[in-house]
């Protein structure tokens, strides 16, 4: 019989049109505001009684709480309005600053999917920041730092070539003075600074060279390397650069969708992360600066000028001024664990120049101990009355911390691991050398959320004129071709949910460019149904009978539905592939409604429309504004 779907069909549509909506459901239930407070370090929990404290300090300025509860090591704080929230964070942060911790307080969207629906996998969409806002970084870069590590960089270069050379030039000492501005080598006679300045100028074009006389009569000839502004410059672009790339990586290991990463004037980084549900976990990776350094154990002859004194498990330790790499040279970085203890480590691979480094340093002193020392860049908050009113001010400072100290059992190469971490501590350990070394040190000059950049009043402007002109579309289609434009209607309700549910379960973010593709993608589906009833009334007009009609209205339509939406789906990939930013969450969003639409449009339609009319004996059919 004519237009009769088997039921396998019927129910295929039934089954994806409920998926659509279970998995579109967590959007009407609209997220909280709320502060959320991690440690610092990951590994340590939120305790009961530093989130009584924070609740006492909201209780004490009248600001209500809607629930609080600690869940997975992390507290979270509900509140009513985001007014409140704005207030919470700046009083959450001043009664924790008090107690032996650091804390990452931050602001949230905490989500209310109830958990039937969070067990299943079912999320609410992230909104972009020209909708629902995010989490902004100001991220400030110290170029001096780079331009000093590359000072020490260049120190071990010429160092080498002195003693290297046919002719060995002996120098007394090297030291890098005037802050970090010059290095300055020490010789015996004015003879042997001749011969190494030369070297230095043919060699090593990016400094001024100059000579001076020292107070010190046995090594009262210096030679001082001061680079040049263009050189300083370009080792600034290449940190920033450097900095720029590794944080992009970092988001990217966030899994945050559509960021924006960019450059704010000389030593500035912009980022905007939007629709962030977890901006304490945001504000940890991405505010942690860190690399790593490995440094051979000092010989216990060593002189006081060539070493470096640290803290590993509470007893001092001195390690070799002398650096063998630093975590730039880090290829990949993964967490494990000893076969033998069981315990958490990091599997490190080296490019190719660092496990040269690597295995020339540790060939020779195979027996002695090497050190992994973790440097991080920190901010310390600490409060100040100025004028009457307590102020925030924060500082960055640099932690060094030595992480292991193992004996070498044999010369190391590309591959090695690092033992004796906690698990959260190889977790990040891993993640930041993974997502890239940062050429300089950095921290977070400000952080502030984001409002919608629209405005809440054009927002809601703008989801009203879409509302309006989807009432259009749908009367329209109801008072054109009647009860198939009852179906039509159907379906593209349908569409919307499938969209919606889809974009969910990818967890994609929406924006405005976002929205105008589902627009787009609604009229594409209100114009497949279009073609087809347009089909079926030249199918009537011809004579043919009204089940013959809605046939052939749909058979001849489809190639046509298909090459125009294959042609739109390919324009979409590409945007997608060359575009970045709100582009790509055009694409994205155009490429799922193609799909979803040419499903509702012809599978939906049509599964209607055959179990409202399909095998019946029909004299008349009413579709449009003709009746046969």
């Amino acid at each position: 019989m004519l237009n009769r779907y088997p039921l396998w069909k019927n129910l295929l549509v039934l089954v994806v049109v409920a998926l659509g909506v279970t998995y579109a459901l967590p959007n009407f239930y609209l997220p909280d505001y709320a502060v959320q407070i991690k440690n610092e370090r990951g590994e340590q929990e939120v305790s009961p009684r530093e989130l009584n404290v924070a609740l006492a300090a909201l209780e004490q300025s009248g600001i209500a709480v809607k629930a609080s509860q600690i869940d997975e090591g992390a507290a979270l704080i509900r509140l009513t309005n985001a007014d409140d929230q704005l207030k919470a964070q700046p009083l959450i942060q001043r009664a924790l600053h008090d107690l032996q911790a650091e804390f990452v307080v931050a602001l949230n969207s905490a989500p209310t999917t109830p958990d039937w629906l969070q067990s299943i996998g079912a999320e609410p969409m992230k909104y972009g920041l020209d909708l629902r806002g995010g989490v902004h970084f100001l991220m400030e870069v110290d170029t001096n730092s780079a331009v000093v590590d590359r000072l020490e960089a260049t120190e071990q270069d010429i160092k080498r070539a002195l003693r290297s050379g046919s002719d060995r030039i002996r120098y007394a000492g090297a030291e890098i003075v005037e802050n970090g501005k010059v290095l300055q080598f020490r010789f015996k006679d004015s003879e042997l600074r001749g011969k190494a300045r030369s070297l230095v100028e043919t060699n090593y074009p990016q400094f001024i060279v100059s000579v001076s006389e020292l107070s010190d009569p046995k090594n009262a000839y210096a030679l001082n390397l001061q680079m040049s502004d263009a050189a300083i410059r370009e080792i600034e672009d290449f940190a920033v650069q450097q900095n720029l790339q590794t944080i992009r990586n970092r988001v990217n290991e966030l899994g945050v969708s559509e960021p924006l990463v960019q450059r704010l004037g000389r030593q500035r980084i912009v980022v905007d992360l939007p629709g962030v549900q977890d901006t304490a976990e945001a504000k940890k990776i991405l505010g942690k600066v860190a690399t790593l350094e490995f440094r051979m154990e000092a010989q216990p002859n060593a002189s006081r000028s060539s070493v470096l004194p640290y803290q590993y498990e509470g007893r001092d330790v001195r390690l070799e001024r002398d650096l063998i790499l630093r975590g730039e040279r880090v290829f990949d970085a993964q967490v494990g664990f000893d076969p033998d203890s069981g315990l958490p480590q990091v599997n490190i691979t080296l490019d190719s120049e660092g496990g040269e480094l690597m295995h020339r340093a540790t060939r020779n002193d195979i027996g002695r101990r090497m050190a992994v020392v973790f440097i991080e860049t920190k901010t310390r908050d600490r409060y100040e009355m100025r004028g009457g009113e307590e102020v925030k001010i924060s500082e960055p400072y640099v932690e060094e911390r030595v992480i292991s100290l193992a004996t070498v059992q044999a010369a190391l190469g590309v591959q090695f691991r690092i033992t004796g971490l906690a698990a959260g501590e190889a977790r990040d350990l891993a993640l930041l050398l993974r997502a890239g070394a940062l050429a300089a040190d950095m921290f977070i000059a400000e952080e502030r959320t984001v409002g919608a950049s629209l405005g809440a009043e054009n927002i809601e402007l703008g989801a009203t004129s879409v509302a309006i002109g989807l009432s259009l579309v749908v009367l329209f289609m109801l008072v054109f071709y009647r009860w198939f434009g009852l179906a039509a209607n159907l379906a593209l309700v349908a569409n919307l949910l499938l969209l919606v549910a889809v974009m969910s379960s990818l967890s994609a973010t929406l924006t405005l460019p976002g929205i105008a593709g589902i627009v787009l993608t609604v009229g594409m589906a209100v114009d497949a149904n279009v073609l087809i009833f347009s089909r079926i009334k030249e199918e009537l007009t011809k004579g043919a009978s009204p089940q013959l009609a809605i046939n052939g209205g749909f058979d001849r339509a489809f190639v046509t539905i298909l090459d125009a939406n294959i042609t739109t789906l390919l324009v979409a990939v590409i945007l997608y592939s060359i575009g970045t930013g709100p582009v790509k969450g055009f694409a994205i969003t155009l490429s799922i409604g193609i799909l979803t639409s040419m499903f509702t449009a012809i599978m939906g339609t049509r599964s209607l429309i055959n179990l409202a009319v399909g095998g019946r004996n029909l004299k008349g059919l009413s579709i449009g504004w003709q009746r046969t």
